[in-house]
């Protein structure tokens, strides 16, 4: 099977990159793409930024030249459900978007995760309050990119699947603002976080030590559970 992979940051398939063979980087308008085998699929692995049009891009950019028979929207995600740990693994039965909601794809197995519904928003749950809410509509996870990826898979006729990673759980409040850091281009401005982050150190700059560490094990235990899984 040939399957596209669509995350927002290169980081999030730092933990699937070492299970993947031949890789190479394809001329794609995307910010970061390779090429490779896994297991027995050939994917595309691709990150164009946060933000459901960012991903949407990343999608019509990759079909042109890829054509793929299912895609994946993936990376990493926000607890909404409190049973959630970092890096657990969230494979989502449908996602819900501003738009509607998309039907998701099953996977199986050996590793344990999560089956549930993925809220799809346009900006970084940032509160334990706004997630509390969230989770009041059945979802059990947040993420930023899913529908476009949905939209555009449904647009093309592609099965689709969406698994995610838990970076942040559903009782914690973020206190620095990734929001406003967001550029136009889907990318976090690492400048201005730190910056922001150096008007709080004692509460901010953890935060950042601690956020980066979630992610790092998130991207591994996702890494390890896209090299096992059967679509």
């Amino acid at each position: 099977m040939r399957i596209l992979f669509v995350a927002a940051a290169k980081m999030e398939y730092s933990g699937v990159l070492p299970f993947a063979a031949a890789v190479r980087s394809p001329r794609l308008k995307v910010d970061w793409a390779r090429e490779a085998r896994l297991a027995a699929h050939v994917v595309l692995l691709a990150a164009n930024g946060a933000g459901a049009a960012r991903a949407a891009a990343a999608v019509d950019a990759a079909c042109d030249g890829f054509h793929p028979d299912a895609v994946v929207s993936t990376g990493f995600c926000g607890a909404l459900d409190p049973a959630l740990t970092v890096a657990a693994v969230v494979v989502a039965t449908f996602v819900s978007g501003p738009d509607g909601d998309y039907p998701a794809l099953p996977v199986s197995s050996p590793s344990a995760f999560c089956a549930g519904s993925v809220r799809s928003i346009g900006h970084v749950a940032r509160t334990a309050e706004e997630k509390r809410l969230l989770r009041e509509t059945g979802a059990c996870a947040v993420e930023m990119e899913a529908a476009g990826v949905a939209a555009r898979a449904r647009q093309r006729g592609l099965p689709f699947y969406c698994i995610r990673g838990v970076t942040d759980l559903a009782d914690e409040t973020l206190q620095n603002d990734y929001n406003k850091t967001l550029r136009p281009d889907g990318h976090f401005d690492t400048i201005s976080i730190l910056a922001s982050a150096l008007r709080n150190p004692v509460v901010r700059l953890p935060e950042l030590v601690r956020l980066r560490r979630h992610c790092l094990l998130a991207s591994r235990a996702l890494g390890s559970f896209l090299a096992d899984c059967k679509f």
